[in-house]
C-alpha cells in the first residue's frame, strides 16, 4: 500500500469550495493508500480529524483574526504562511525521524500563488490541479466591475511567477505539475518544469441514476454559480429573450451581480419564465438537476468549475465558453461550446444554443447521454485517485 503524504490546507467536507475538493481527495485516498493529512482548520469548522476516518491528521487551527472577512480569506489566504512554515518543519521533521513517503501531494490552493511546503524535500510530488489568473476575453473585461477589490489581488500572479523565487521553485522542482487545463501550461510557460498533465480540480462523488426526462411543452435551463458579471448570467438573460425555443430559466447561486439580474429580467419582461432560488444546499440542488433539461453555463473566465461536471452526471446537455476549465474538461458529444470573440457575438451563440437544445429533445438525450458516460471515465473521485497512483508510481521509478 503507498504512502502518501497530502498537503491540503483547509480540509473540511462540511464546507464548499477547495476546503470541500480537499476533503474528497483525503477521504477517496485513505481508501487506497496509507494517507498523512497535513492540513488547518477554521476556527469555526469541526477539525478534520473529527470528520475523517481510515488516515492520520496533522492538524493546526488558522492563526486568529483572520477568518472574519470570509471571501478575503479565501481569495488572500493570509493564514497560508503561517501552514508553509509549520507544515515544511513536520514534514522536514519526519523525515529526519525516519518516516517515508512514497508521494506527496498538494491539490490545494488552487491559485498559482502558493509554494508548496513539501517541494525539495526529497519525495515525489505533484502538484495541482492549479488554475485561475485566467483574463477577461478581449471586449469583455470592462463588464467586471462588481467584483470586490481584493479581487484584483489575482492580477499580481503574474508579477509572482516571474520574480517570487519560492513560487518558482514550487513549479519547477515539482516532480509533475497538473493544470486544470492548457492555459495553465501557458502561464507557466516562463519556467522549466519536468513534467505537465491536465486534470479538473474537482469531480464528482457519484454518478446518479439516470433521470427519465420526458419532453413538456417547455424546456427547463439551469444555471448554478456565484452571481459575478464573468459568469455570463447577463448575456444569458439576454439570450433567453431572443430565443424562439420554449425555454425558462433556473438561476442558483448568489452574488453581487443578483440586483442587476432582477433589474434586468423585469426590463425584459421575463418573470415569468425566471426563476431565482438563491442558495440551494447540496440536497436541493439535486432536486434542480434532476428536473433541468439543459445545463446552461456561460462563465467566459471560469478558470475550473466544478458545476458542469456535476450537471453532466445528471444527464444534462452543456452550454458553456469554449475557454477556460468547463470548455477544457467537456467535448463536443456532451456540450455545445461557444466561440468568446465578443459580448454581443457571445449573446447570439448562446441564443443560438438555446433554439437548438430548445427544440431537440432528441440531441438533449444524447447529448446528456454523452456526458454521462464522459464523466464516469474521467471525473469521478476514484478515476482521478487511480490516475494521482498511476503518475506517482511512474514518477517513484523515474527517480529510481
Amino acid at each position: 500500500m503507498p504512502r502518501v503524504l497530502l498537503i491540503a490546507p483547509t480540509c473540511d467536507g462540511q464546507d464548499v469550495g477547495e476546503s470541500w475538493v480537499s476533503a474528497q481527495w483525503a477521504r477517496h485516498l485513505a481508501q487506497r493508500c496509507d494517507t498523512t493529512l497535513v492540513t488547518y482548520h477554521k476556527r469555526t469548522a469541526t477539525p478534520a480529524a473529527e470528520q475523517l476516518d481510515g488516515l492520520r491528521v496533522v492538524e493546526w487551527v488558522e492563526p486568529p483574526l483572520l477568518g472574519r472577512a470570509e471571501r478575503l480569506n479565501s481569495i488572500a489566504k493570509p493564514g497560508y504562511v503561517a501552514f508553509y512554515r509549520r507544515a515544511r518543519r513536520w514534514v522536514a521533521d519526519a523525515l529526519a525521524a525516519g518516516e517515508h513517503f512514497d508521494l506527496a501531494f498538494q491539490p490545494t490552493p488552487v491559485a498559482m500563488r502558493y509554494p508548496s511546503p513539501v517541494v525539495g524535500l526529497g519525495i515525489p510530488t505533484i502538484v495541482g490541479p492549479v488554475g485561475g489568473g485566467l483574463a477577461d476575453p478581449p471586449g469583455f473585461s470592462a463588464d467586471g466591475t462588481s467584483e470586490p477589490w481584493y479581487y484584483r489581488l489575482r492580477e499580481l500572479d503574474g508579477m509572482r511567477l516571474r520574480r517570487d523565487r519560492l513560487l518558482r521553485r514550487t513549479f519547477e522542482e515539482a516532480d509533475c505539475v497538473l493544470g486544470i487545463a492548457d492555459y495553465v501550461a501557458e502561464a507557466l510557460s516562463g519556467l522549466t518544469l519536468k513534467r505537465f498533465e491536465t486534470m479538473p480540480e474537482t469531480a464528482v462523488a457519484q454518478i446518479p441514476e439516470p433521470v427519465e426526462r420526458v419532453a413538456g411543452p417547455r424546456v427547463r435551463a439551469l444555471f448554478a454559480g456565484r452571481l459575478v458579471r464573468s459568469k455570463g448570467v447577463h448575456e444569458l438573460v439576454d439570450a433567453l429573450a431572443a430565443t424562439t425555443a420554449p425555454v425558462d430559466l433556473e438561476i442558483a447561486g448568489v452574488g453581487p451581480e443578483e440586483e442587476s439580474l432582477r433589474r434586468q429580467v423585469a426590463a425584459l419582461g421575463l418573470e415569468d419564465r425566471v426563476t431565482f432560488h438563491g442558495w440551494v444546499e447540496r440536497p436541493a440542488m439535486a432536486e434542480l438537476y434532476r428536473r433541468a433539461d439543459i445545463f446552461a453555463f456561460p462563465s467566459y473566465r471560469e478558470p475550473g468549475g466544478n458545476a458542469p461536471l456535476e450537471a453532466m452526471s445528471w444527464g444534462l446537455p452543456l452550454v458553456v465558453a469554449a475557454r477556460g476549465g468547463p470548455g477544457a474538461f467537456t467535448t463536443d458529444e456532451c456540450a455545445i461550446r461557444l466561440p468568446v470573440i465578443s459580448p454581443e457575438r457571445f449573446r447570439t451563440d448562446i441564443t443560438a444554443a438555446l433554439d437548438r437544445l430548445g427544440g431537440d429533445a432528441a440531441l438533449r438525450r444524447a447529448m446528456g447521454e454523452a456526458g454521462r458516460r464522459h464523466v464516469a471515465a474521467t471525473a469521478t473521485w476514484p478515476a482521478k485517485v487511480d490516475r494521482l497512483l498511476a503518475l506517482g508510481a511512474e514518477l517513484a521509478a523515474d527517480r529510481r
